[in-house]
């Protein structure tokens, strides 16, 4: 057996710091070892506790530094890693201007899909995601491309093939019986390889018909394995659009209730506008959210209601939601979606952003049986952060008093400079300093 260990700051979550008065909710530890054994976590404690078991082992030391775990993105888009920062436009022609041509881009080129996926998961674990939801395209080989790539990095990374039959430029439509076929294909090929996942994902209800999502909906149904991974109610004239195209749904989240979609193993992003209605509806079927503050500010599209979701019992991740978002790191999601809640006059406090960017995160894509914390036996996705990597978070982080101020600090300044090294499965997949 391979068993090592790290001391440093280390904090992790048992539940939501936000609706939790369990005093294990947070566990912060100002000097802790984390130690891991083949890959899996073993054991978390004070040094004097775990003297015996790390006796015989080289404990890394690592001062100014912080383990969390692995950051978990809830929804972000694979082949839009190249258009981030396209200028000038709200959702709807967005995607006809930037997000469409760039997904017609990979069609019948498999080396620029392979290269886009290698490119787009090294970023990632640069910025310290081990774990993400992802959409790739239409075309069968992105997916291929994006599950292969995971496959050699061993991420925890979940994905689908895109589904489109109507409304969307001809390169990028499929027919409702074809991406049934192609999905059910990709499924039975990539189920049970590593630590990859599937996702049935109709792009949104705008660019599918009704015959189309009623397939998505018997995917899931015959395979209870896999997510169900879409939009909704992200931008006002798209729901406008689908109450046109969809004219006997009660609203938005109707269309996908009819066809099979709303379960407790689907992830929405973004649910900007939501009725009480569709929140209920949500709540009830134990839906997740996944909150993309960088590209609802970016787009334009609104300000998402973290709190009245919480109070609802919806679970919550954090999405990067590149390339309408603005970065790939999560202390960006962190940082904007704090001010998205001031600006809605609520607020989000570093521990459930931190929360929402680990655990919770896992506990919507429902992965939290196998990371998003400490716990022994999971899966060893971890990250070293450097409490110094710039001269300003040094001067600052050194005069924050309590863990809490620490880490509100840390999700305002820090980035990608801040992560020193990424761990996969206990084994090194980023390291800033080489």
């Amino acid at each position: 057996m391979s068993r090592t260990a790290w001391r440093s700051k280390i904090l992790h979550f048992n539940g939501d710091p936000a609706h939790s008065n369990d005093p294990d909710t947070v566990m912060a530890y100002n000097d802790g070892v984390l130690v891991v054994e083949d890959g899996h976590i073993l054991a978390l404690d004070t040094p004097e506790a775990l003297t015996d078991m790390t006796r015989d082992i080289e404990v890394q030391h690592l001062p100014d530094s912080l383990i969390i775990p692995g950051f978990v993105d809830a929804h972000v888009h694979y082949p839009q890693v190249d258009i981030i920062g396209g200028y000038g436009e709200h959702l709807l022609d967005w995607l006809e201007r930037y997000a469409f041509p760039a997904e017609i881009g990979l069609m019948n080129d498999k080396g620029k899909a392979e290269d886009t996926a290698s490119f787009f998961l090294d970023e990632l674990l640069r910025n310290g995601t081990t774990s993400a939801l992802v959409f790739a395209t239409v075309y069968a080989h992105t997916v291929d491309a994006l599950f292969g790539e995971a496959l050699k990095r061993n991420m925890r990374l979940i994905s689908g093939k895109v589904m489109m039959d109507a409304h969307a430029p001809d390169a990028l439509m499929d027919t409702a019986q074809s991406s049934y076929e192609d999905s059910k294909a990709l499924i039975e090929k990539w189920r049970g390889k590593g630590r990859l996942g599937y996702a049935v994902t109709p792009r949104f209800a705008l660019t599918s018909s009704e015959e189309q999502l009623n397939f998505a909906g018997l995917l899931l149904a015959e395979n209870p394995d896999v997510l169900l991974h879409t939009h909704l109610c992200e931008n006002k004239k798209e729901i406008e659009r689908a109450a046109e195209l969809f004219p006997t749904a009660r609203d938005y989240v109707d269309v996908y209730k009819r066809a099979g979609l709303l379960t407790d193993r689907s992830v929405f992003a973004h649910c900007v506008h939501l009725s009480d209605d569709e929140r209920a509806d949500l709540a009830k079927a134990k839906s997740a959210i996944a909150f993309c503050p960088t590209s609802n500010l970016f787009l334009g599209s609104g300000l998402f209601d973290l709190e009245t979701a919480g109070q609802a019992g919806i679970t919550v991740g954090l999405g990067s939601d590149v390339g309408a978002g603005t970065s790939l790191s999560s202390f960006a999601s962190m940082s904007e979606g704090y001010k998205v809640t001031q600006m809605r006059e609520q607020t989000l406090s570093p521990l459930h952003a931190f929360y929402m960017a680990t655990l919770g995160g896992a506990r919507a894509l429902h992965i939290d049986g196998h990371v998003g914390n400490f716990a022994p036996g999971k899966e060893a996705d971890f990250l070293v952060l450097d409490l110094a990597a710039t001269p300003l978070m040094k001067r600052r982080l050194g005069r924050a008093n309590t863990f809490e101020e620490m880490l509100f600090a840390l999700m305002i300044l820090a980035d990608d400079r801040a992560v020193r090294r990424t761990y996969v499965a206990g084994e090194l997949a980023h390291d800033r300093d080489e």
